[in-house]
């Protein structure tokens, strides 16, 4: 007689638990990284800040000068700043995640090489993966054309709603970039901001009213 063969399916607290252990092992490997010469001056790797399940998730260039000796990331001036903008538009900074595309700061703030986003993407697709968030946004140039492979200026796409891997994802300015251009002019960076942070809150929202209906 055939014996029926049952397939096992892992409870949800048992699917948690190995999320975390994987998120565990994943900060201790980053925290250990060698991959790429960036690791030879920096202080402290910044692996990122926030929940595991957080729905939203900021993306950044790479760690500055507070944040590699802090380990945390967007601290200084322009982290302060994007706290600012979160809380305006009614975002919870300890709700969201925070990451950059490098795990350590590159020399001087310059941008980080093509070998050293390499070296540095299996981490951050791995984050990614892990929070499985529903929205993306792309801090600046460098994370914007790093995860859309794309050639357009920031100026350009920002504002605008793409997908990646099946992630709703906008690029908006760096907060460094409106620190260097404080007008308030009609059409400023400021003023872009502020309406492409108000669409994530709204497209979080919409996403949110959605589940509750189903």
């Amino acid at each position: 007689m055939n014996k029926i063969k049952t397939l096992y399916a892992p409870s949800e607290e048992e699917i948690n638990s190995t999320r975390k252990e994987c998120w565990e092992l994943l900060r201790n490997k980053i925290e250990n990284c060698t991959l790429c010469d960036l690791h030879r001056e920096r202080n402290l790797t910044v692996f990122g800040e926030g929940p595991m399940e957080a729905r939203l998730v900021f993306i950044g260039e790479g760690p500055g000068a507070d944040e590699d000796k802090e380990g945390r990331p967007f601290i200084g001036k322009a982290g302060k700043l994007l706290t600012r903008i979160l809380d305006a538009a009614g975002i919870s900074r300890k709700e969201v995640f925070i990451s950059n595309v490098v795990k350590c700061r590159p020399p001087n703030n310059r941008v980080p090489s093509l070998e050293e986003m390499m070296a540095c993407n299996s981490y951050l697709e791995a984050q990614i993966s892990l929070i499985n968030p529903e929205v993306i946004v792309c801090l600046g140039s460098t994370p914007t054309k790093w995860l859309l492979k794309s050639t357009e200026g920031i100026s350009k796409i920002r504002g605008k709603w793409f997908k990646w891997r099946g992630i709703d994802l906008m690029p908006m300015f760096h907060p460094s970039y409106l620190l260097r251009n404080q007008s308030r002019k009609p059409g400023s960076p400021k003023e872009l901001t502020w309406k492409d942070i108000q669409e994530v809150k709204r497209k979080l929202d919409d996403m949110k009213h959605g589940e509750n209906k189903s």
